[in-house]
């Protein structure tokens, strides 16, 4: 099934649900382990489900199509929302999502691409971009008006060669890729080791368009994703505020929330705490 060719307008309402569908999967993933990069992963819900359900041109049954929208995953170890999107998208079986991180598990805790629908191995932090880089000049070179969106982290900025992919970007006037740069302060140990702002301006410099927005405001986030379709000559990076643990309070206010791990019967407090933020909200 083919989905978002062309995107038209945005059902901001029903996005939002999506986001709340794949926080509700996450969740559930974590808790079957007891683990899991679940901060991270309800941050960066809203675009994932923007992107999966408004942006991305994909078929579902077919997932090599040469035209279609390629996502790359760049901080691998975000899949748990990948795989809730993909599972969403129906991609792979819901059912599946209990296995997260168990032995023998398609869905890893770091990404592969064994798995239907993942297009690069991340984890190896600082090469997605310039994979993407890779990418869109390979469909230049087949005039493929496919485009390519690379989320990767602030984190990840601390990487040199993220910064010589966004120069070698500007260079090729790449302007179907799209970088995804997910700002939410926080590395494995606590908050960003240095200090990356201005991290907009940095992205204007290496000559790219570039917008800054709440990661978790969706109308926002469809409006950066409407915003960097034009074709100008200069790849787009939206800088993305997110909130580690969005929609959990225990996990928002948590000063390790980078990588949770709480027993089974903890996992399910942490869930009705979900369930209850939720239904305040709707």
């Amino acid at each position: 099934m083919l989905r978002n060719s062309p995107p038209g307008s945005a059902d901001i309402g029903a996005l939002q649900r999506k986001a709340t569908r794949l926080r509700r999967h996450m969740l559930t993933m974590a808790r079957g382990q007891g683990q899991g990069y679940i901060g991270q992963g309800l941050g960066i819900a809203d675009t994932l489900a923007a992107l999966y359900f408004h942006e991305l041109r994909y078929d579902t049954h077919n997932l090599t199509w040469a035209d279609r929208d390629r996502f790359l995953l760049s901080t691998g170890h975000y899949s748990i929302a990948l795989w809730a999107a993909l599972a969403e998208a129906g991609i792979i079986p819901v059912s599946e999502l209990i296995t997260y991180g168990a032995d023998n598990s398609r869905l890893e805790m770091s990404t592969l691409d064994t798995t239907p629908g993942v297009e690069i191995i991340g984890g190896s932090l600082g090469h997605g971009l310039g994979q993407g880089v890779g990418q869109a000049l390979g469909l230049r070179v087949d005039k493929s008006d496919a485009r390519v969106f690379v989320e990767l982290s602030d984190g990840e900025m601390q990487e040199g060669s993220t910064w010589e992919a966004a120069m070698s970007a500007s260079h090729f006037r790449l302007d179907g890729l799209v970088a995804l740069i997910d700002c939410n302060g926080i590395q494995a140990d606590g908050p960003v080791v240095l200090d990356m702002e201005p991290v907009a301006d940095k992205w204007r410099a290496f000559g790219w368009q570039t917008s800054e927005i709440d990661g978790n405001d969706m109308k926002a986030v469809v409006g950066a994703l409407a915003d960097a379709r034009e074709r100008n000559g200069k790849p787009k990076a939206i800088v993305l505020r997110t909130l580690p643990g969005k929609g959990v309070p225990r996990i928002e206010t948590s000063e390790k929330s980078h990588f949770f791990r709480i027993d089974v019967a903890q996992w399910d407090g942490i869930i009705a705490e979900f369930e209850k933020t939720v239904g305040a909200v709707q």
